[in-house]
Order: C-alpha cells, then sequence, then structure tokens
C-alpha cells in the first residue's frame, strides 16, 4: 500500500465502479472529484492509499476522520475497479485502513456500498462489518415541479442566500447543524452530535466553494426571537449546473409543527432553480427510517432510485 498521488487515476477507477455498483448516480466530473480529493473537510484529516497490482493503481481507500467530535469513529470508502476484483485488493485496503484506525486510537470504522453491489455486503460480513444504517438516494426530476409554494407560517419569515451566510445567523447555523446527527435517525451507527461554532460554518462554507460548488440556502426566522430557526441547503457542481444535491434540512425543535421544514425546501428549490437555470436533477440521501422527511421529499416531487447501506466494523 502506498499514498495515492494520481487523482485522476483515482477518478477513472471510481468512473467504473459506479456504472457497476451504482448505474447512474451523479458521480463529480473530474475537476470536482479531484478537488474533493484535495480538500478535507473543515475539522476532518483525509488519506488516500492505492492498492497495486503488478505495478498498476487497481483501487484505493479514503480514510477520513474528525479531529473535533466522533473521535472514536473512522470513515472508510473502498473503491476496486471491476475488472481487478476478487484478486485482494479490497481486502488488503480494508486492512490496511484498521490498521490506521487502530494506529489513530479508534475504534469504529463506518464504510458506504450500494445494495446492487452484492458483492459489497458480502464482503462486509465476511470481515465482520454489521449493518449499521440503511439509507435511499431519491431523484427529483425539476420539470415535473409545478406550482409555487404556500405561505410560510405565521410568526415566521423567509430568509435566503448563496454560499454566504449573513453574520447574524452564524450560531444559529451551527446550533442547526449541530444537532443533525442528533436529530436523525442514525441506526446502530456510533454517532454523536458535532460541535460547529461560527468559525466553523464559516470554514465549511470555504469549503464548499474550494470543492467546486455553489451552495443555496434559505431558512425560516422566529420573528419575535430574531433567530434562524429552520435552515435548508443545495449544493450544485459549479461545472455541472444540471444536477445538485439536497443537503442539510433541520428545524430546531421547539419550531417543529408549523410545517416549516416543507415550506423552506420548497422555496429553496425555487432559488436554486433561478440560480441555476440549467438545473435538471437533485438528488438527496434520507435515513430509510427517517419517514418524516422522506414524506416531505415525496411531497416535492423526490422518487426512490436506490438503497445503500453504512456497514460498520467494530475493532
Amino acid at each position: 500500500m502506498e499514498p495515492l498521488t494520481d487523482n485522476v487515476k483515482a477518478f477513472e477507477i471510481a468512473t467504473a465502479a459506479f456504472e457497476v455498483d451504482a448505474p447512474g448516480f451523479p458521480l463529480d466530473r473530474r475537476e470536482a472529484f479531484v478537488a474533493r480529493m484535495q480538500n478535507p473537510w473543515p475539522g476532518n484529516t483525509l488519506e488516500h492509499h492505492a492498492a497495486l497490482l503488478d505495478g498498476v493503481t487497481v483501487g484505493y481507500v479514503k480514510i477520513a476522520m474528525s479531529q473535533l467530535d466522533n473521535l472514536t469513529s473512522v470513515d472508510v470508502e473502498i473503491t476496486v475497479h471491476p475488472a481487478y476484483r476478487r484478486r485482494g485488493a479490497g481486502r488488503a485496503l480494508r486492512d490496511f485502513a484498521v490498521a490506521r484506525a487502530r494506529e489513530e486510537g479508534r475504534k469504529h470504522l463506518v464504510a458506504p456500498a450500494s445494495d446492487g453491489q452484492p458483492s459489497g455486503a458480502a464482503f462486509a460480513t465476511t470481515v465482520g462489518a454489521k449493518a449499521g444504517l440503511a439509507e435511499v438516494r431519491s431523484r427529483l426530476d425539476v420539470a415535473e415541479v409545478t406550482g409555487e409554494p404556500g405561505p410560510i407560517a405565521a410568526g415566521y419569515r423567509l430568509v435566503q442566500w448563496v454560499n454566504v451566510a449573513p453574520e447574524e445567523f452564524l450560531d444559529d447555523i451551527g446550533y442547526l447543524d449541530g444537532r443533525i446527527n442528533e436529530d436523525a435517525p442514525n441506526g446502530d451507527l456510533v454517532r454523536e452530535a458535532e460541535k460547529i461554532d461560527a468559525a466553523r460554518v464559516r470554514a465549511s462554507e470555504k469549503a464548499v466553494r474550494t470543492r467546486g460548488r455553489s451552495a443555496f440556502n434559505t431558512g425560516a426566522v422566529h420573528e419575535g426571537s430574531g433567530r434562524l430557526v429552520a435552515w435548508t441547503m443545495i449544493a450544485s457542481p459549479d461545472d455541472a449546473h444540471e444536477q445538485a444535491w439536497q443537503n442539510a434540512t433541520v428545524v430546531g425543535p421547539e419550531h417543529r409543527g408549523h410545517g416549516l421544514g416543507l415550506t423552506i425546501k420548497q422555496e429553496n428549490l425555487r432559488l436554486a432553480r433561478t440560480e441555476r437555470p440549467a438545473l435538471r436533477v437533485v438528488d438527496t440521501f434520507n435515513a430509510a427510517e427517517n419517514e418524516h422527511m422522506i414524506r416531505i421529499n415525496r411531497q416535492l416531487g423526490f422518487r426512490r432510485m436506490e438503497a445503500w447501506t453504512q456497514w460498520q466494523l467494530t475493532l
């Protein structure tokens, strides 16, 4: 095993793998893919290591470790070119990731695999991993969205921004973003709430741009307190305006039950379509058991594409 230095080769391997394991999955284009590999998410370290067979790079492992929270976990992605599978590369990459986790004192490895890749589940169970969280990817065909969003609930007002949030809402965004691991179903995954402050919000905004994306945001402000109490974001690659990802959507606990989640998502989709006239599809991931958010997404027009599993290996 050696450090991966050829990011373009990694892109070629990932493209070939996704064509087999999850056909139609919106993988980043080359420049954005490379930018994501080269720029860790704020508060994380990021490593890539290659598996070689007869001098040819046939696969790689991505190892991400948070340095601010979730200090017992390692997020791992193992990718092997389909033409070179069943020759031990995947196991070698997994063994290397386990060794690195142990070196860093981590106890849990978490790795995603499409349920359309039977070998992924077989490999995970063979090495002792267990299904930690079932997920689904859904897709919205923007052309099928009709009608206008309804009015926001009384006592609230909308606020929107692209890429850079208003200074006055940074602490509220940090609070809401930090609730996601606490509020959303995590199955059997070992996850704790993230510690997100204003500085980390700004660092995340910068990371989105550095990774070649633009972020469209809509929030709901409680008029009585002036606080941002609900927030959602759609991120779209700058080199692929036709596609975007629906990312975070969170409503503060004391402000639920007013339809804020649906309203801000509808308004944010309208913002994204205004900023990206070529936008055709929006993709999103949800925990399969997150019935509330999946129901909202269905109201918007999202349709299920494929199932995924987050596998967890406990050392």
